[in-house]
């Protein structure tokens, strides 16, 4: 069974944005290829606090995180190379769609003071990027179980070419835009 939001992009928003852009093609149709979850860990912290970031981010996606290591020493920041510094986890087709319905529909409105996300995170060729202060805005997450608050970022990359497009299309897979930032 598909995904709830991939059935409404196949049956709703891609024969809305053919009609309101003119594509001639199918394949000219912006589509979201992937979703990428990331969550860094500062190397000060006792080492337990990867092992946490990466079970909080398998409970949020489903899936186990790979975890991201340092490039290069930095003695100012007590970094050592090969040491780990966060983890992150790709998304794509089914457990994307249903990853971004659960973060539309259910994550985001349970942030404090949500009004909407920015509308001016666009990189400029179609990708869209958020950032999330705690982890406990997730459902899945239990508040009894977790040591420290931790951030994360959600990048959510699609086909379109430019800024316009993406946000329209992101619009109408129910993104929730705020209008006036």
């Amino acid at each position: 069974m598909k995904p709830r939001l991939q059935v409404k992009y196949q049956e709703t928003v891609a024969p809305a944005l053919k009609k309101s852009r003119g594509y001639k093609n199918v394949h000219q149709i912006p589509r979201i290829e992937k979703i990428v979850v990331n969550m860094g860990v500062s190397a000060s912290l006792e080492k337990g606090a990867i092992d946490d970031a990466l079970k909080d981010l398998q409970l949020i996606t489903g899936r186990k995180p790979a975890i991201s290591k340092s490039r290069k020493s930095i003695a100012n920041f007590k970094l050592r190379e090969g040491q780990p510094i966060g983890c992150r986890v790709t998304l794509r087709r089914e457990a994307m769609y249903e990853f971004l319905d659960r973060l539309v529909a259910a994550t985001l409105p349970r942030i404090r003071d949500f009004r909407g996300i920015s509308i001016r995170s666009f990189d400029g060729r179609g990708s869209y990027s958020l950032g999330i202060a705690d982890q406990t805005v997730f459902p899945e997450i239990e508040l009894d179980k977790i040591k420290r608050q931790q951030g994360m970022d959600i990048t959510i990359v699609t086909s379109a070419p430019s800024d316009s497009e993406a946000l329209e299309l992101l619009k109408l897979m129910g993104m929730p835009f705020a209008e006036n930032r």
